[in-house]
């Protein structure tokens, strides 16, 4: 599918500004760990290593057995947490990019259907004042 072009211009498609087509390593690795907590097995597991955890309590004294587990469980949802945060991030600026170029591409048309209306001009100023679509696309 092809990137929306520059309004007036017959330029050949670009992607929007700020927008990266490569996707570095950490990226990949925080989609890839996504995708790998988000399976039911993964819960499944969680689930199976406090099943595991529980019963060693006979042989640890009780402030080490607790110590394991919340020590445990603080770093994996530390980590989790950062990874996880980097793909939700990546995710709602790639909906934004796209909910710009709708708007982009909505505004572009209220201009050639609405000619000479004032009202669809109007309506047109305010779409694009109200994404920043003047300011965020280059000429």
């Amino acid at each position: 599918m092809n990137a929306p072009r520059p309004s007036g211009t017959d330029a050949a498609p670009e992607m929007p500004l700020g927008v990266n087509a490569k996707v570095g390593l950490f990226d990949r690795f925080a989609s890839a760990v996504a995708r790998f907590a988000s399976r039911a097995w993964f819960f499944a597991g969680c689930i199976l290593l406090v099943v595991i955890w529980a019963p060693t309590i006979v042989f640890f004294n009780i402030d080490t057995w607790q110590l394991i587990i919340n020590t445990a469980t603080t770093i994996v949802t530390f980590l989790l947490v950062a990874l996880l945060q980097n793909t939700q991030t990546r995710a709602d600026a790639a909906v934004q990019q796209k909910l710009n170029a709708i708007a982009d591409a909505l505004a572009d048309l209220m201009r050639h259907v609405g000619g000479d209306d004032d009202d669809l001009q109007q309506d047109q100023r305010e779409l694009r004042a109200a994404v920043g679509l003047e300011t965020r696309e280059g000429a």
